[in-house]
């Protein structure tokens, strides 16, 4: 039995803090007791987690490599991908290498003589007439030109022999004479070896000279290749240009039909540029071993004409060649004087000319240069070395407006239709009014622009636009 309250001797005071106390108590329970269920459902939850990503990970293996490998083996395989596609294509080409030297070549002839057709059909010649005199004056000219040069060589032959002997005897002389202290047993000793060494190697040399023969059989076969190349080229170029059009994917299209004019009219600069050059070349270097009594001038001049088309490396060889002829046949003095005119002219051409004529068309680092002419003379010899340069310079300009059009942004407008004559691109355009994309739809060419010439192309029919979609 309770007692009374009155007779409590904790008083209400006392009853309060016990109820304050029972209070907290009961708190202090429901918090452990939500706590422990808060510890217990996330327990669950990560357990729960860590059974889907089992399951996922046996679903999916991929899902459970980390991202940065993901990334990693993604562009690795592409890598691998891109190189065995380069490593095919390497090994096609070279299967082929006469026909795409041959073809490369036609292309460089077709970009010089190319202009040429244009302004003859400008003045009133069908295509096929202006065509057909282009290329009768250009083939004439070439081969006046190569008959010319061996003529001049079989005519001085002879001559050139007898003046061989006097050249060494002189040297031979000054060698003797020289601070170098060289004795004539020394001298005498060295001929002997090179007659020695001749006379052992009979059969390398018989060799090599069936070999030339088999070279002299592809020579002839690849420029007649590169004629007819040149002929269809300059002929039919623009409808070669469509059908090409056609083979590349409608996304890439618009891009293509804006790059490839430009490509052309930057090879078209660089082949002007680069024969401007080689004559310049070949005319003062000629005319100056000429004035120093050095036989066979003319032709040396046209091989150097010739050898320019390699830059950096067929200079130094052409003029190293014109040296090495004085040397023997005119002595050391003419020599002298015969490098310092191939020095002074090519100076001048790598400082004065080469910037102005080729700076604007072709804008290539030095070093690209020399690496794109070691890689092309690796890869095809004496032609790899030729073209290596105007595709690289090709590939510039090509990449140059593949990276200005992706910059532009999809909202920017394609440029409009190239002028185009009938034999092809009109070099003489413009270069900001000529990136269009073919030609009109008439033609039964695949454009990149309406047949107006405005703009981009309109939005497809139906649910194939991405804009209608969105």
């Amino acid at each position: 039995m309770n007692p009374p309250r009155s007779l409590d001797p904790r008083g209400w005071l006392g009853r309060a803090k016990e109820g304050v106390a029972g209070l907290s108590e009961r708190r202090a329970q429901l918090h452990a007791r939500q706590e422990a269920a808060y510890i217990e459902a996330w327990d669950d939850a990560i357990h729960i987690e860590e059974q889907r990503s089992d399951r996922i990970a046996a679903r999916d293996a991929a899902a459970a490599v980390p991202w940065g490998v993901r990334v990693a083996a993604e562009v690795g395989w592409r890598l691998l991908v891109l190189a065995a596609t380069v490593w095919v294509l390497m090994r096609v080409i070279g299967a082929v290498r006469l026909v795409v030297l041959a073809f490369a070549v036609a292309l460089l002839i077709t970009a010089l003589l190319q202009p040429t057709v244009a302004r003859l059909q400008r003045r009133g010649l069908p295509r096929g007439l202006a065509t057909a005199v282009t290329a009768i004056c250009g083939f004439v000219v070439l081969g006046l030109a190569g008959w010319f040069v061996v003529w001049q060589v079989l005519d001085n032959l002879d001559n050139l022999s007898g003046r061989v002997q006097e050249g060494i005897g002189e040297l031979k002389q000054w060698l003797v004479n020289s601070p170098l202290h060289v004795t004539e047993a020394q001298i005498n000793d060295i001929a002997d070896r090179l007659s020695s060494s001749i006379g052992t190697s009979t059969s390398e040399i018989t060799s090599t000279g069936l070999q030339g023969v088999t070279v002299l059989v592809e020579i002839m076969t690849g420029l007649l290749l590169a004629m007819f190349s040149t002929l269809f080229l300059l002929y039919d170029g623009k409808r070669i240009w469509e059908w090409t059009l056609k083979l590349v994917p409608a996304a890439a299209r618009p891009s293509m039909a804006g790059a490839g004019p430009r490509a052309w009219r930057t090879l078209t600069a660089y082949v002007r540029g680069t024969v401007l050059v080689a004559l310049i070349d070949a005319v003062f270097i000629g005319v100056g071993i000429y004035f120093l009594d050095v036989p066979l001038a003319v032709p040396i001049a046209v091989v150097i004409f010739l050898a320019s088309f390699v830059p950096l490396v067929g200079a130094v060889a052409s003029g190293a060649l014109a040296v090495v002829v004085a040397l023997v046949t005119q002595g050391v003095f003419t020599a002298l004087m015969a490098l310092v005119i191939v020095l002074v002219v090519q100076q001048i051409e790598g400082h004065v000319l080469q910037p102005f004529i080729l700076g604007r068309a072709v804008r290539v680092h030095p070093l690209a240069v020399v690496l794109a002419v070691a890689t092309g003379g690796i890869v095809a010899g004496i032609g790899g070395a030729v073209v290596a340069v105007p595709l690289v310079a090709v590939g510039n300009t090509v990449v140059g407006y593949l990276r200005a059009r992706v910059a532009s942004g999809p909202a920017a407008t394609a440029p409009g239709p190239v002028p185009v004559t009938d034999g092809g691109v009109d070099t003489d355009a413009d270069a900001d009014a000529g990136a269009g994309a073919g030609t009109s739809a008439g033609t039964g060419a695949v454009t990149g622009v309406p047949a107006d010439g405005g703009g981009e192309p309109g939005p497809r029919s139906g649910g194939d636009d991405p804009q209608s979609r969105r």
